[in-house]
């Protein structure tokens, strides 16, 4: 009967993934970095937040008030730019740049990890490839998609955070986030005073001991406010010169 259940959930997830990873007509902005200049910033262990389109997109958007619905990491550069997500329909995969073009993106970099630390965050990601999707997630967070009702500020990080549990499942952020953690990289801990009799205590330089979050807290937005996160943008990386543009005098009012 329990396998019945979770047979049933399992279809109406899958049907529900189809139609809200279906773009929203209109909702479109196009990108706010050249493809090619996004290639070559990205780096090994970059963090990509993405602006989606789809009806799944809107509702991620609207619980973490934020632009950032979706996260991929890269996990090779240049010259064959290649990321891992979590995709809603193909569950943990590769896919190169090209998946994202047309798409506003955001580059968030882990600063002071060693080489050694960076391939040990990508081969703990590159074991997850081929796992699903959490469906359960997506009939949760369904619900509050038509009409978007009002849902207090102060519930709606833990409205994401309904999945299975099930470790062979994943969701984007939460699959990046598990990751960083497991190497002791912080995005957004819990910061505790320390032990005041410490003997490496000094007004100078003050303990704290940091708390890892659940795994499942974690949104897109996260990597973007977090403090140990470096925002790259593409078009200042390459070396911007304002007096190098080239302008057209008459302004149009349009978007």
């Amino acid at each position: 009967m329990m396998g019945w259940g979770f047979g049933i959930r399992d279809k109406i997830g899958k049907a529900l993934a189809r139609h809200l990873a279906r773009d929203r007509p209109g909702s479109a902005q196009g990108p706010t970095s050249d493809i090619g200049w996004l290639g070559d910033t990205l780096r090994p262990g970059d963090v990509l937040l993405v602006e989606g389109t789809s009806r799944f997109s809107a509702a991620i958007k609207y619980l973490t008030q934020s632009t950032w619905s979706h996260a991929a990491i890269c996990i090779r550069g240049r010259p064959h730019v290649i990321l891992l997500e979590a995709d809603v329909l193909e569950g943990v995969r590769c896919v190169s740049l090209d998946a994202y073009a047309g798409f506003h993106t955001r580059v968030c970099r882990p600063l002071g990890l060693r080489p050694d630390e960076i391939e040990q965050l990508i081969r703990s990601l590159q074991a997850r490839v081929g796992h699903q999707y959490d469906l359960k997630h997506i009939i949760d967070l369904a619900r509050y998609l038509l009409p978007t009702p009002p849902v207090p500020v102060r519930w709606r990080r833990h409205l994401l955070t309904l999945g299975s549990g099930d470790p062979t499942r994943a969701i984007c952020s939460s699959l990046i986030a598990e990751a960083f953690q497991a190497i002791r990289y912080p995005i957004l801990p819990i910061v505790r005073e320390g032990d005041a009799s410490s003997t490496n205590r000094s007004a100078a330089q003050p303990q704290h001991r940091l708390q890892r979050r659940h795994a499942t807290l974690f949104t897109p937005r996260d990597f973007d406010i977090s403090p140990y996160f470096e925002v790259v943008k593409p078009a200042l990386a390459r070396g911007f010169d304002p007096h190098a543009l080239t302008w057209v005098d008459s302004p149009i009012c349009a978007r």
